[in-house]
């Protein structure tokens, strides 16, 4: 009884799971495979920031936080909340990672006070 496993409704051998979960991580990790941000995920990651006026440029253009979130209300009362939608765009992480280099820029090799572009 103890090699027998309860999987979807049927009862079937621990070893048949494995081998069927073996397959599946298989399918998954054949569909994932087509990557077509790939490219412009790593030219992002490969920009370097040797220029005060580039760092700046991107401070400025590059949000720190997400502008699509809001409150929406009506005389004093919140209607309804529109979350953050920042995490839907693919290239969030690369984007927010090259504005932090910008940061790190003008504060470490500049000496610039980075608060006005926080």
């Amino acid at each position: 009884m103890d090699d027998i496993a309860k999987v979807t409704g049927i009862w079937t051998r621990l070893q048949n799971t494995k081998i069927l979960n073996t397959m599946t991580a298989r399918m998954y990790i054949a569909i994932l495979k087509f990557k077509p941000l790939t490219p412009l995920k790593k030219g992002l990651d490969s920009i370097e920031i040797n220029n005060p006026r580039l760092a700046i440029f991107l401070c400025k253009l590059i949000p720190s936080q997400c502008p699509f979130e809001r409150d929406l209300s009506f005389f004093g009362h919140i209607l309804f909340h529109i979350p953050p939608m920042c995490k839907l765009n693919p290239l969030y992480n690369e984007l927010i990672h090259l504005r932090f280099r910008a940061l790190c820029y003008l504060a470490d090799v500049c000496g610039e006070d980075i608060t006005s572009y926080c």
